[in-house]
């Protein structure tokens, strides 16, 4: 029998997967990072951060240097595209509950960059590029990967764990047979992304604002260097369709009418799923962010919740390793972690969506006069920032046995 090597493997080298490898070391485990990609890709996918997410990346001194190359943003809002403002809503009333009371919009592939350049100092970190993972299987003291290089030459990799972080097309879900049920939203959802400073042409509009509309909701966010633009797309729409230029900038002018054309510089166009598999655990695999669940954009908690998974599940790996715990103990990660994409993520983004694309003006008006009570009420207002903001929803995994 081949010796098993005494590490924890982590396949996918995006946020999740370095969080993880990042916080097994921190524990003096020794960890290998298996990724296809040698380039970090620097497309405008998640960018914002939550309160809680940057209080978790303050163990590696990473938070202060994306609040140093991202933007801070004290307040969001819903706005309704024809009546402006609905509700404004302010992070500081979470001052005392956490150490970044504000939501921080800095692009996903800073926070990777930033976990590479501790990774690269790391000797007990390990990152092997240009492998792809095809197959997993295990047994009771050990698991085996296969990867494929360029070349398509194969070969086996052996730890006594494996972290999957390898996305929504998870290839190690999918060698488990775990199922990954739920549903596919309806519309294609546009981004685009463009130096237009949206803020100097709409009034009192805060730097993340969902605008709800009964034929077309949009959302703005700002970044350190453009706003983004998401609008919902007829899927029977092909992708050059959506994208021509010609359409492009009629939407936008829609949206905000200005002298001059727009400058678009990224779009792109996907469909969104809200999916969350049967099971995070199988023996000594375990998987994390997406490729343990997904769900809409709306709210932004996608890259926040899969960086809790990994935070969560590679506190209690610590323990076992260390003998301190039964593996068994990881079956309470898959419980919580489970408990949390069902019934808050999915939940919250979901709703978000309902209402954003409200078209009947009696449900539309209630949600709207239920924002502003909520804001008008102190108490209301810290409660909904709490759950939105995703401190509610880690507290209440203590009560999760």
């Amino acid at each position: 029998m081949r010796p098993i090597k005494e590490r924890v493997l982590v396949v996918g080298a995006g946020p999740v997967g370095l969080v993880a490898a990042c916080c097994l070391a921190k524990e003096g485990i020794p960890v290998t990072i298996v990724e296809t990609s040698p380039d970090l890709p620097r497309d405008l996918r998640a960018s914002t951060f939550h309160p809680p997410t940057l209080d978790m990346l303050d163990r590696f001194g990473v938070s202060e240097k994306l609040v140093e190359r991202g933007l801070v943003c004290p307040t969001w809002q819903f706005r309704d595209r024809k009546e402006g403002v609905i509700a404004t809503f302010d992070l500081g009333v979470l001052k005392g509950e956490t150490n970044h009371p504000y939501r921080l919009q800095c692009e996903q592939w800073k926070l990777s960059e930033e976990m590479r350049r501790i990774i690269d100092a790391d000797d007990l970190i390990e990152l092997v590029y240009g492998a792809r993972a095809v197959d997993v299987s295990q047994d009771d003291d050990s698991v085996t990967l296969t990867v494929e290089d360029a070349d398509g030459v194969r070969s086996e990799l052996t730890a006594r764990y494996l972290i999957a972080a390898d996305g929504a097309r998870s290839v190690i879900r999918k060698s488990l047979d775990i199922a990954f049920d739920g549903l596919t939203i309806p519309e294609i959802f546009l981004s685009m992304s463009t130096p237009f400073r949206f803020d100097e042409a709409i009034s009192d509009l805060a730097p993340i604002a969902y605008l709800t509309d009964p034929s077309e909701w949009a959302v703005l966010l700002r970044t350190p260097s453009l706003w983004r633009v998401l609008l919902p797309t007829d899927p029977n729409q092909t992708d050059e369709q959506i994208k021509d230029p010609a359409v492009m900038e009629s939407r936008l002018q829609a949206l905000c009418p200005k002298a001059g054309p727009y400058e678009i510089s990224h779009a792109t166009a996907y469909r969104v799923h809200q999916r969350v598999a049967a099971t995070y655990v199988a023996g000594r695999i375990f998987l994390a962010g997406d490729a343990a669940h997904l769900n809409n954009p709306l709210g932004g908690m996608g890259m926040n919740g899969g960086i809790h998974d990994a935070v969560n599940l590679c506190e209690k790996l610590a323990q076992v390793w260390n003998g301190s715990a039964p593996i068994e103990l990881i079956d309470r990660y898959n419980r919580q972690r489970r408990k949390v994409a069902i019934e808050t993520v999915q939940e919250q983004s979901l709703r978000n969506r309902r209402m954003m694309a409200e078209n009947d003006p009696a449900a539309r008006a209630a949600y709207h006069d239920e924002l502003r009570r909520v804001v008008e009420n102190p108490a209301t207002h810290k409660t909904y920032l709490m759950r939105s903001s995703m401190i509610q929803s880690l507290r209440d995994l203590e009560q999760v046995a």
